[in-house]
């Protein structure tokens, strides 16, 4: 439903462990910290998330589109890395998970990416990246995200400007 990530508007902490080397094996994980702001588009059509990773020195942005007719979502991404607008996940929310999928390709080599929204509350969330190899059946989980939300003194005391564009 076009409601489905009314739970994400506002500030967010946001602990972040992503997987050093992707689809290698490894099993080295780095963390760090960065913020989010995310606020309605269209009326509730959509959404607009800022995403700040300081230490990784990246910005980036998630627009969020609920397509009516299919009743259900897609996801784009870009960041100051690319400048560029990647191709959308695509999936809904069940039973409170939701669930984006899509083709793509990760160092020349065709791979599925799937994103997870789950353990949702009022005051936090989680969100897991992971890819599997076209001919390959099992997931690789490469980045998780643990949101806690910020109260307005938290996000005025930080250095995220609170504003969206």
């Amino acid at each position: 439903m076009s409601g489905d990530f009314e739970f994400e508007y506002g500030t967010w902490l946001v602990q972040h462990r992503r997987l050093i080397d992707r689809l290698a094996g490894c099993d080295e994980w780095e963390s760090f910290e960065g913020t989010t702001i995310c606020a309605p588009i269209l009326g509730g059509v959509g959404n607009f998330e800022q995403v700040w990773m300081p230490s990784i020195d990246t910005i980036g942005m998630a627009l969020r589109l609920f397509d009516h007719s299919k009743q259900e979502w897609s996801i784009y991404w870009s960041s100051n890395r690319t400048g560029r607008l990647e191709p959308p996940v695509v999936g809904r929310f069940v039973n409170g998970i939701g669930t984006f999928e899509a083709d793509e390709e990760f160092n020349g080599q065709a791979i599925r990416v799937r994103f997870i929204w789950e353990s949702i509350g009022s005051d936090q969330a989680r969100w897991t990246q992971s890819f599997r190899r076209t001919d390959d059946l099992d997931w690789e989980n490469n980045w998780i995200m643990d949101f806690t939300r910020q109260s307005h003194e938290a996000t005025a005391a930080s250095n995220v400007q609170p504003h969206l564009i």
